[in-house]
């Protein structure tokens, strides 16, 4: 049993490493590691942005909303449900709570949500608008039940023109390895 522990715990050592040696450098610098920001109303993104972070060794960072969302809040079938009006409105900026990551220590920026309504939701863009990220890569990554990853990224450049867009990826039921080889190649 100890043998298949060590196997295991070597094996994972090496695919950790593997992004820094494809990058020709096996002790990343911190301002290598990216900043890797999400918002998850069901858990389901914030599971994709914990394996971006432990693939890149990267920095994870959750966006809370002041007020959680209920499920309710989340009932797209209901016009007056919270998640409807606000993706009704595009002016709605869902408050934050008052914790703020150092985006300033980082230049790649992985940005994770779930799709609604084709869009990001506008929590996304109360963190963007309370953030400089200007000069910064920004990598949008997403999870959706049946939309593309493409309208929000749209979206967002559309919003924010002067920020540093890259095309993103949807990572619904996406493996470790697939997310690891994605990484690697946004990171390069």
């Amino acid at each position: 049993m100890n043998k298949i522990m060590l196997t295991l715990a070597a094996a994972m050592t090496m695919s950790f490493a593997a992004c820094a040696q494809n990058k020709g450098d096996s002790n990343m610098q911190t301002e290598n590691k990216p900043l890797v920001v999400y918002f998850s109303a069901t858990g389901t993104t914030a599971k994709a942005a914990r394996t971006i972070a432990e693939v890149s060794g990267g920095t994870l960072y959750e966006i809370v909303p002041q007020q959680a969302y209920t499920a309710d809040d989340l009932d797209w079938n209901d016009r007056q449900s919270r998640s409807s009006v606000e993706m009704n409105n595009p002016q709605a900026r869902p408050v934050l709570k008052d914790t703020k990551p150092d985006v300033a220590a980082h230049d790649v920026i992985f940005i994770g949500y779930p799709i609604w309504w084709d869009q990001a939701p506008r929590i996304i863009n109360t963190f963007i608008e309370s953030h400089d990220l200007k000069g910064k890569t920004l990598v949008p990554f997403a999870t959706s039940g049946g939309s593309s990853i493409t309208g929000s990224v749209n979206a967002l450049r559309k919003a924010y023109p002067d920020l540093e867009w890259q095309d993103g990826r949807l990572l619904n039921g996406a493996s470790r390895n697939a997310i690891r080889n994605w990484v690697c190649d946004m990171m390069k």
